[in-house]
């Protein structure tokens, strides 16, 4: 252990007598490296950040039912699905395609479109530029880097825009269909009421009425005291006799018919909401506001990295040198 202690020291001092020997290398090889990488870092193009935050909203629906608590549905944070569906939504082609077709990003990030690789480059600077990430506490973080410090707030802040309009649309996609269809239930059921409200009416125009009706019919006949009076009870009690089971019937539907669209009112009217109405489906916690100073290039961790990284390899590559010129002499 001792001997390991001293074998260590030795090459220790070797090493720092070896660099104070080289000293002057070194050091010029570490100052070119400082003024060139303060060089380089003025060179290079400042990079704004924008952020903007949103949390998703809790659900995208107005919800008729009694049952549902209406205060959850319109004022709840969405909760981690909520978050990771948003998520999935920014980053799309859906959003993407238009933030690029709006803000020409194609010209702005100087790619060919006549280049046969323009759509990987294009998605690439896309990644480069634009993120999105779920904080800890459940918000999403939308950040847009760009070296027009103004253009990365627009794009930030039409970022947030676009995803109401986004998942409306998906959300219409799916809702529209299942909306023409209760439409054309609903129209149906209308259509078989009216058509049995006609056969009811025209019944009762040749004087067919209700089971109470008949009744009565049956009272006003056995009081009658003219015979003229008789004959006309008498002529609707025959009418009631040979279309009063049809009028039952009719009214027992029509009954039914009333009774099923009152229920499937409920059903259509929010499928009816669902398809037409534009929900919000996030809640703005921070826009973007345009950056009163750059992100990056971080210049002085530049400079030191590139003067630590040169004063390294100054070392190594003359330990290098020095033991090929050992090994040399041995050979």
């Amino acid at each position: 252990m001792i001997e390991n202690t001293n074998e260590f020291d030795q090459e220790r001092q070797s090493l720092l007598l070896f660099i104070w020997l080289k000293r002057k290398v070194i050091l010029i090889i570490t100052a070119i490296a400082f003024v060139a990488s303060i060089v380089v870092s003025l060179l290079l193009t400042p990079i704004f950040k924008s952020t903007a935050i949103v949390f998703p909203a809790a659900t995208s629906t107005v919800s008729f039912s009694e049952q549902r608590n209406a205060k959850a549905s319109s004022m709840d944070f969405g909760e981690e699905e909520q978050a990771e569906q948003l998520v999935q939504i920014l980053q799309s082609s859906r959003i993407r395609n238009r933030i690029v077709q709006q803000f020409d990003l194609m010209n702005h990030y100087e790619i060919d479109s006549d280049d046969v690789n323009k759509y990987y480059k294009l998605g690439k600077e896309w990644e480069k530029h634009i993120t999105f990430q779920r904080t800890r506490y459940g918000s999403i973080q939308i950040d847009v880097l760009d070296r027009d410090r103004e253009l990365a707030a627009q794009i930030a802040n039409k970022i947030v825009d676009l995803i109401d309009t986004v998942k409306n649309e998906m959300v219409r996609e799916r809702t529209l269909p299942a909306f023409e269809i209760n439409q054309r239930k609903m129209d149906m059921l209308q259509i078989e009421k009216k058509d049995i409200l006609a056969k009811m009416d025209s019944l009762s125009e040749i004087g067919v009425v209700s089971i109470e009706g008949r009744a009565n019919l049956f009272s006003a006949y056995n009081q009658s005291k003219n015979e003229e009076d008789r004959r006309f009870f008498k002529r609707q009690i025959d009418v009631n006799l040979l279309y009063g089971a049809t009028y039952d019937g009719l009214e027992m539907m029509r009954d039914e018919k009333l009774v099923k669209l009152s229920k499937f009112e409920e059903a259509y009217e929010q499928a009816e909401s669902d398809a037409n109405t534009n929900f919000n489906h996030k809640f703005v916690v921070e826009p973007a506001v345009v950056a009163d100073r750059k992100d990056k290039p971080k210049r002085a961790i530049i400079v030191i990295i590139s003067t630590l990284g040169a004063f390294i390899f100054a070392i190594f590559a003359l330990l290098v040198k020095e033991r090929i010129s050992e090994l040399r002499k041995a050979a």
